[in-house]
């Protein structure tokens, strides 16, 4: 059993070491085309917050960013396969940090057609569908 538990962990992390490989492997001078497709929507959210919370923010350069998610996914899944709760912090941090900024919900009317779509990419594979097996429900007779 532990052996399957290793392999269940080896194989989570692996999705996160591989996208840190790639994002570290693309960096470049300008922090590559992880840091392109995140600046708008990391801006977007910067301004959300200073306006909302009423706080200025301070500059955040863009490939710091990037930096500390490929810190986060890489560090994070190597101490995730060795069992350490420490690296599963580090990956819940990660998720914590970057989906409110990939995912922003909060620029849109709900009746959007864009916050239908984006809502859709969100939530495409975390509703399970019950799948019928063919069989009618039998009904208790009391």
């Amino acid at each position: 059993m532990g052996f399957i538990s290793f392999v269940g962990r080896v194989l989570f992390a692996s999705l996160f070491l591989l996208s840190a490989y790639q994002e570290f492997i693309e960096f470049g001078n300008d922090g590559g085309p992880a840091a392109k497709a995140l600046k708008p929507k990391f801006n977007l959210f910067i301004k959300q917050v200073s306006k909302n919370t009423g706080f200025g923010v301070p500059h955040i350069d863009i490939k710091t960013v990037i930096a500390a998610t490929m810190f986060l996914k890489g560090f994070g899944g190597l101490l995730f396969i060795f069992s350490s709760s420490f690296g599963a912090f580090l990956l819940l941090m990660y998720l914590a940090f970057i989906t409110p900024i990939v995912y922003d919900f909060y620029n849109h009317e709900m009746e959007s057609a864009q916050f239908v779509q984006l809502f859709f990419k969100f939530s495409q594979n975390s509703i399970p569908r019950r799948r019928s097996k063919g069989r009618t429900a039998k009904t208790k007779t009391n």
